[in-house]
């Protein structure tokens, strides 16, 4: 089966419903989808019938309300299409209200307080701009998914889905409102589309079933230093091995028939560390095409003997992973408005978008940080890896140099089309880009894209595109009103590009993000740098946040103090789990062994006795293994203390600062113990994979 039949096979698209719906009931149903028009019960169970009919040619027995709880991860009900009949046999049916609207228990998902066990009433209402797919298992096993949106009986989000939705929505209606005074007439929608790189680690099944930690916590909570790591700088694009290349394959398979276009695939910078990367979409079926590659990489990965770890720093030493968000903006009948063009600077249209950007970011720099402020990426944020804490924006020498000269009143001159020549005649002469790219920073704009790359690489992408969405709303409804009211158009937009430059510049910076000295300069200029996840979700819930996220309804001031408490309970869940299991594997499966081995050390020394000279060596390290296995001993003690004085208290927020200042500290002190009698234990002795094993027994 060629490529261009795989592809799409198993989504209800635009093709497929051109070919089974009727021509009036088409048009109603992308009317809704396109102008977000009502869809009549009637539309809805003609559509629902094609559906079912499609789904069932193709083996599903089954359907699905597929949606994003605040987990973070996906949720789904199986119900089946069979019906009893009269006759004692069964009939095959999915009406409108079937698909439309279910009614999933929303009490047993988290809420932050918007639902309790006695209010248990949810629902899921179909989102009909995310084409309906179908879902295959290892036995075959079809389901039809439907993409919805869940809220609470009240009209409360409970998901991810709406408020990007709604997002979405916001944004849309501002830009345009640039555009049409811009002298934009045709236009009549404005997008925001996403491309997430999506980064992962491959590792064994076997190990991994033999590490209690990365089973449950997702991350090695122990492990000594390996004789090698990528300090050779050899793993990234490199030649991709026989089994993650058949792993590769079948992954590629199985998202191209769900319409996923995985384009790009390599070696990333880590050992048995990799990369996926789509094209652009529409943020909210980017979001949910990212959900779906996080879930078909662990699927394909465990049926093929391999286990995928999506966790942002499952390995010390070695770089984490994270999914670097690509942001850009369309209009719907195709025009990129973070184009600069041949000749940016004498684009008025982009230099307004480029400046409401650096104006967004730099006013609501704390509300973006708090989207990726998780347990995980606060191993990985920082470390010289990934972009620091502090956010800034990348922009470029020249675009940089442009925006200066116009805050200045300078003239600007216009340069000629620039080539890249590296001296060698039988290479063609490359077309230089108007941006270098700089790894280290959090926000980029890499040609007519914001690279936003401080999203973890387990989160949802929903989080982040809902801040970007929002923010660059409220400057771009600024903007417009401004417009608006100017009787010379092109003369108020340089005063506001002027404006925002001059005001807003402390928030570029075109250098390298992870020195030294631009910790000292962001902290001179005033930018936060707030370094653990607990503190960074306090900013959801300051006046501003709330003023912000409720003037463009996207999310209510109880919606956001709800993900606020879940986001900080999950933090302390997270390290609470870890701490437990560090516990558990140190009482069972290490002291044991070190205890079994320094037996033996006593023993050979009882042995050698008579022998003279010998015995010193065993009795060496056995003094050494006792000094260490007595610190061990003592720094699990504290650990059980710290858990046992942070799962006491009750208020979310200093629980939550109990487990990253006490937990974590004990977790890290016990961790060195236990590596450094893991280098003194024969190898065949250890209870567990070592990270040679993990990392190149691949």
């Amino acid at each position: 089966m060629e490529l261009t039949e795989v592809f799409g096979s198993n989504v209800f698209n635009d093709k497929v419903m051109k070919q089974r719906l009727p021509k009036e009931v088409y048009r109603a149903l992308k009317r809704t989808i396109e102008e977000g028009s009502p869809m009549r019960p009637d539309i809805a169970d003609v559509v629902a019938n094609a559906m079912k009919d499609w789904a069932i040619e193709k083996g599903a027995t089954h359907y699905t309300h597929w949606f994003q709880p605040l987990t973070g991860i996906t949720a789904e009900k199986h119900d089946s299409f069979i019906s009893p009949a009269p006759d004692g046999s069964v009939i095959m049916e999915f009406s409108g209200k079937q698909l439309v609207q279910g009614e999933p228990d929303a009490s047993s998902f988290p809420s932050g307080g918007l639902r309790a066990t006695f209010e248990a009433r949810g629902y899921t209402a179909w989102d009909c701009t995310s084409p309906a797919f179908l879902k295959e298992d290892e036995s075959g096993n079809v389901t039809l998914t439907i993409p919805t949106a869940f809220y609470s009986y009240r009209g409360e989000a409970l998901d991810k889905k709406t408020p990007l939705l709604r997002s979405m929505k916001a944004l849309s209606r501002q830009a345009l409102r640039v555009l049409r005074v811009l002298g934009n007439t045709t236009s009549e929608r404005v997008i925001p589309t996403v491309g997430p790189e999506q980064e992962y680690f491959l590792v064994d099944k076997k190990f991994y079933t033999e590490r209690l930690d990365l089973m449950l916590a997702g991350r090695t909570i122990f492990g000594a230093h390996p004789p090698k790591g990528q300090e050779l700088e050899d793993q990234y694009f490199g030649t991709i091995k026989d089994r993650i290349s058949d792993y590769m394959f079948i992954l590629d398979t199985e998202l191209w028939k769900m319409g996923i276009t995985s384009k790009t695939k390599h070696n990333e910078v880590a050992p048995a560390q990799f990369e996926m990367a789509p094209i652009f979409d529409t943020t909210n079926i980017a979001t949910d095409h990212n959900q779906l590659v996080m879930e078909t990489m662990q699927k394909v990965a465990f049926r093929n003997n391999l286990v995928c770890l999506l966790h942002e720093k499952p390995y010390s030493y070695i770089n984490g992973s994270g999914k670097h968000n690509n942001w850009s903006l369309s209009t719907n009948d195709g025009f990129n408005l973070l184009e600069p063009g041949n000749t940016p600077s004498e684009n008025v249209q982009f230099l307004l978008f480029i400046s409401a950007m650096i104006k967004a970011v730099d006013t609501h720099a704390d509300v973006l940080r708090a989207t990726c402020a998780t347990a995980g990426n606060d191993l990985r944020l920082g470390a010289n890896e990934a972009p620091p804490a502090i956010i800034s924006i990348f922009m470029g020498e020249e675009l940089t140099e442009i925006l200066e000269k116009i805050s200045t009143g300078e003239k600007i001159s216009t340069r000629d089309q620039r080539f890249v020549s590296v001296g060698v005649d039988t290479l063609p002469m490359i077309p230089r880009d108007n941006t270098d790219r700089n790894r280290t920073s959090p926000f980029a704009f890499t040609g007519n894209k914001f690279e936003f790359r401080m999203v973890g690489s387990a989160q949802s992408i929903a989080g982040s595109n809902v801040a970007l969405n929002t923010i660059a709303a409220q400057v771009l409804d600024e903007i417009a009103t401004r417009l608006e009211k100017a009787k010379d158009t092109n003369y108020e937009a340089a005063t506001i590009i002027q404006e925002i430059w001059k005001k807003h510049n402390r928030i570029v910076f075109n250098g390298n993000n992870y020195s030294e000295e631009w910790m000292k300069e962001a902290e001179k200029r005033g930018l936060p740098n707030v370094n653990n996840a607990v503190d960074a979700l306090k900013a959801f819930v300051t006046e501003k946040s709330f003023r912000l996220f409720e003037k463009y309804d996207v999310l209510s001031r109880k919606e956001l103090q709800s993900r606020f408490e879940i986001y900080v309970e999950a933090y302390s869940k997270q390290i609470n789990i870890e701490a437990l299991v560090a516990i558990d594997m140190v009482k069972r499966q290490f002291l044991p062994v070190v205890l079994e081995y320094a037996a033996f050390l006593a023993d050979t020394i009882d042995d050698l006795k008579p022998v003279k000279g010998p015995a010193a060596v065993p009795e060496d390290i056995l003094k050494k293994l006792g000094v260490i296995l007595t610190s061990a001993y003592k720094n699990l003690g504290k650990l059980e203390k710290a858990v046992e004085k942070s799962q006491a208290i009750c208020e979310t927020v200093k629980r939550a600062e109990s487990y990253r200042d006490s937990v974590l500290t004990a977790i890290q002190e016990l961790r060195m113990d236990i590596d450094k009698l893991e280098t003194m234990i024969p190898a065949k002795k250890w209870p567990i994979p070592t990270y040679t094993d993990l990392l190149f027994k691949l």
